[in-house]
């Protein structure tokens, strides 16, 4: 396997488990991701998280053995890697990435499209888009990341140049979470993941909702105030509402389950 899936208190933690190819993504490797996102989000996981294991977070598609003159990346982006993109962003809890070494092309886009994005501030982590290098397009959302998070102007700078941010780098331009010690790395994103676990997250996945929302339909001040109208009376109607209700009028920590 070149996929690994643990839970543990509601935690689930993915991981690329790839490292002699730096958790370069081939065809069986995006179907086992595939597979352990789904058992995932089966078992009611009540937040996620992805790393990598070895030198990497994953460098992206494994191209030792692409082949221009036969393969359509259309279809291999439409059916391959599209979907993995999709079933994280829409993944039925909060999710986290925990990112180091090299995070590129498609492997840039899985961790984004992670809800939080931790990031190593060592000098080896290297973040964004080397096609220009290949000749190749940008893909795994990689621009919709880049416009939403940097702006246009920085987005095809990156693109035109393909030159790499550092962790650091990445964490003060916007385009992730922060940047961590390299050894504090795993286990902070854990921390918070599992922190995370233990809140209201049915009200949590409304805010995810939303927030998505906002970026796809670019929503204005008014309907927001309309939708998170909505979204406060669904969370009324959770016992973890009731719960956090009752536990500050008695002053007390809330115990969440996450309905």
């Amino acid at each position: 396997m070149s996929v690994d899936l643990s839970v543990e208190s509601g935690l689930a933690e993915i991981v690329l488990n790839r490292p002699e190819k730096m958790n370069a993504l081939n065809d069986a490797m995006a179907g086992e991701l595939t597979e352990c996102l789904e058992r995932a989000a089966s078992q009611g996981v009540r937040a996620m998280m992805i790393r990598g294991e070895g030198p990497a977070f994953s460098m992206g598609r494994e191209l030792a053995d692409a082949d221009p003159s036969i393969e359509d990346a259309a279809a291999i982006i439409e059916n391959t890697f599209n979907p993995l993109i999709k079933r994280i962003v829409a993944f039925p809890a909060p999710t986290f990435a925990a990112v180091h070494g090299a995070c590129l092309g498609v492997g840039l886009g899985l961790a984004l499209a992670c809800d939080v994005v931790y990031v190593a501030d060592d000098n080896e982590t290297k973040i964004g888009s080397p096609f220009a290098r290949v000749g190749a397009v940008l893909d795994s959302g990689g621009h919709s990341f880049f416009v939403s998070r940097l702006g246009a102007h920085r987005a095809l700078e990156l693109i035109y140049t393909g030159r790499l941010l550092s962790g650091a780098e990445a964490a003060q331009l916007g385009l992730v979470n922060r940047s961590i010690a390299k050894d504090s790395l795993v286990a902070e994103t854990r921390k918070v993941a599992a922190q995370v676990a233990l809140g209201p997250t049915a009200a949590f996945m409304q805010s995810k909702h939303l927030v998505r929302r906002i970026d796809e339909e670019a929503m204005g001040l008014f309907a927001v105030l309309n939708c998170e109208a909505q979204a406060q009376g669904a969370a009324e109607r959770t016992a973890d509402y009731k719960e956090g209700i009752a536990a500050f009028q008695q002053k007390r920590s809330p115990k969440f389950h996450g309905k």
